[in-house]
């Protein structure tokens, strides 16, 4: 009988290990044809226009923000928090302290119509790697989110969405208490708030057409694209349902390419940006990113100006984002 049963389990475990590498190892998207993009249009050549601006203002105007340079984590947040009234926001800052001293996110939130109790939180990490401009990691995601409140500001919508603004999202304190996210997820999860999904927007500013230009954590299939001209999205196992709807909506309303993986956190760069707090606290959470380090030769180096990124695709993905936001709230 003992014999049998470390059979059965052995088996067991050989059967959902495969499962998993499965869930890695092959492309949710289908196989997509290279095609020509279509023209933005005027009002996203205005929302380009706007997402630029924002990026020059938070690394070149400010640049590196961190807890070794406060006076840039402090400029910083004030141009998000005047960015957020300027859209009918009164945005609400939440200090927290680490390793000796305060930092703060900044949330701003709009009530739901039908399911206000139901909760979407787009966030994105406001603060940089060192002292480091940070054009794309992270001033690409904060322009992106605060470009996305103003659109969702005259809005009604079923579900309450919240904007969040982290900081502490960089070493020392990534995938620490410390994280701004971390602080920010605990606190909901003790509220008992019912956060249906996250969104991160972390480092979504470059694309490439070159051929191998992209490149994967160990374990990818060879049947994902080898040019970085695509948004990715991510989820853990938990999130894939979500991942699949999501990329749908996208792809419906922008001909930027999309690519999905779901896989386990423990894979190098799964859980690397604020969606990871929320699933230490068992919410559902999905990364939107260019890959960063996997896609970009300038990731956590000095040479992350605002004149490297590419404010036209990055604009096509706002306009796919918007749609994934707006069937997320739209309940």
């Amino acid at each position: 009988m003992a014999s049998r049963n470390v059979k059965q389990l052995c088996l067991f475990a050989a059967t959902a290990l495969a499962s998993i590498f499965i869930f890695i190892d092959r492309p949710m998207a289908e196989t997509r044809a290279r095609h020509s993009l279509a023209p933005l249009t005027v009002e996203e050549l205005s929302i380009q226009r706007r997402i630029e601006a924002h990026v020059r203002v938070l690394a070149g105007d400010i640049g590196g923000r961190n807890a070794v340079n406060v006076d840039g984590l402090k400029k910083a947040a004030g141009y998000i928090e005047a960015q957020l009234r300027s859209f009918g926001f009164i945005p609400r800052s939440q200090p927290f302290s680490f390793a000796g001293q305060t930092f703060e996110n900044i949330e701003a939130e709009k009530q739901g119509s039908r399911n206000p109790k139901e909760m979407v939180v787009v966030g994105a990490h406001y603060d940089t790697a060192g002292d480091l401009p940070g054009a794309n990691d992270n001033a690409s995601g904060v322009a992106a989110c605060l470009e996305l409140a103003r659109l969702f500001a005259g809005k009604n919508h079923g579900r309450t969405l919240r904007w969040l603004l982290f900081t502490n999202e960089e070493p020392p304190s990534f995938q620490t208490h410390g994280m701004g996210s971390y602080v920010y997820a605990k606190r909901c999860r003790e509220r008992s708030d019912d956060i249906v999904v996250m969104l991160s927007l972390e480092t979504i500013g470059y694309y490439s057409d070159v051929p191998g230009s992209q490149s994967y954590p160990v374990g990818f299939h060879p049947g994902y694209p080898d040019r970085g001209d695509f948004l990715g999205f991510v989820a853990d196992i938990k999130s894939a349902p979500l991942l699949r709807s999501a990329l749908k909506s996208f792809r419906g309303a922008t001909s930027l390419p999309a690519e999905g993986a779901a896989a386990p956190a423990f894979i190098p760069g799964i859980g690397w940006s604020d969606h990871w707090s929320f699933w230490q606290f068992g919410y559902r959470a999905l990364m939107l990113t260019d890959t960063a380090p996997y896609r970009y030769p300038h990731y956590h180096a000095a040479e992350d100006t605002p004149d490297k990124l590419d404010y036209e695709r990055l604009t096509r993905a706002f306009t796919g984002i918007a749609a994934v936001v707006a069937d997320l709230v739209d309940k």
